[in-house]
């Protein structure tokens, strides 16, 4: 059973788009599944100060992209390496087995968001 906090995320999807440079943009896949998510991240002194998203996938990944963003919002880069698929799953309330693929793939992007904003 999917939670109303994703439903909520899937139905009314925040921050959706894309941010233009100098923000950092990262695109992750996942090959077993497919899902596609890009994701955008302005940082302004050490922390996110916008981001953005556009995800290719099922209910879950475009619900985990929504939450993704209000939760990355003003953390700093500190944060963004303690983070975990359980943590983005929490904020959407849990995800059924078949769906924590969406939080793995949101993880994964975060670390491809830090790995590119190194190398600026």
């Amino acid at each position: 059973m999917l939670s109303a906090k994703l439903l909520d995320h899937f139905q009314s999807p925040r921050n959706v788009g894309e941010l233009p440079p100098p923000a950092v943009t990262v695109e992750v896949t996942n090959p077993a599944c497919g899902d596609i998510l890009r994701l955008s991240a302005l940082f302004e002194q050490g922390r996110v100060a916008q981001a953005r998203y556009k995800t290719r996938g099922c209910t879950a990944s475009i619900a985990i992209g929504s939450a993704l963003t209000e939760w990355i919002a003003g953390k700093t880069i500190e944060q963004l390496r303690a983070l975990k698929p359980a943590v983005v799953e929490e904020q959407v309330g849990g995800l059924i087995p078949e769906s924590k693929h969406a939080a793995v793939l949101a993880a994964d992007a975060v670390k491809a968001l830090l790995s590119a904003y190194k190398t600026d």
